[in-house]
This record gives structure tokens, sequence and C-alpha cells, in this order.
């Protein structure tokens, strides 16, 4: 994950973590609803892309929570105002890393290495 790289960057770079983090859930969720045959909106919330897959997927009602807070990542910290700290950058990695799991879990993969 692009996001892994970006973990020990010097000096830390949490916003674009965090964006990287998000955008692998998207990524993975639309892959699934994808094998799923849905179609895929054009959105970077995590929650929509959830709802769609519950009816197909409803092992995946456990992540909503880290579905939402990595959803904040899409935009919100991609300009100035905003910044991540490192412990949001940690829990981002782990979400995303939970997401991965549970998708490559779905979709029969091997969940190896990154």
């Amino acid at each position: 994950m692009a996001a892994e790289q970006l973990a020990g960057a010097r000096p830390p770079v949490h916003d674009p973590l965090c964006f990287h983090c998000q955008q692998t859930a998207e990524k993975y969720l639309k892959a699934l609803l994808k094998e799923h045959g849905v179609s895929i909106p054009k959105t970077h919330d995590l929650d929509v892309l959830l709802n769609l897959l519950l009816p197909h997927q409803p092992k995946m009602a456990s992540l909503r929570r880290v579905l939402n807070i990595l959803t904040q990542y899409a935009v919100e910290y991609r300009y100035p105002g905003l910044h991540a700290s490192s412990r949001q950058a940690q829990a981002a990695l782990q979400h995303a890393g939970r997401v991965r799991e549970q998708v490559r879990r779905a979709l029969a993969l091997r969940l190896g290495k990154r």
C-alpha cells in the first residue's frame, strides 16, 4: 500500500497517508461491488458503498465505524485547514488494513503481504 510507504517518511506526511488509506478502502469496496455485479457510484463516501454491499456481504457491517472514520480523509485533509495527527495516521493504516483483509477474504484471495 502506498500509505505504508508514507508511514516511514521523514518528516511525517500524515495527511497524504490518511488519504491513501481512504483510497485503499474505497478501491477494495468497489472491487467487491463489481464482483457482485453492483453498479458502482462515483463517490468517496465509504458508507454509501458499504450500504450497497450489505445485501451481498452482511458481515461487512462490522466495518461501518472504520469506514466512517476513513471517509473524512477523502477530501477534507487534502486541502489546507485540517491536518491529521500521528495517531490518526496510525489508526487509518490499521483501518485500511482491516478493510483490505475482510474484502480479500470475501473475494477468496490470499491475504499475504501487501
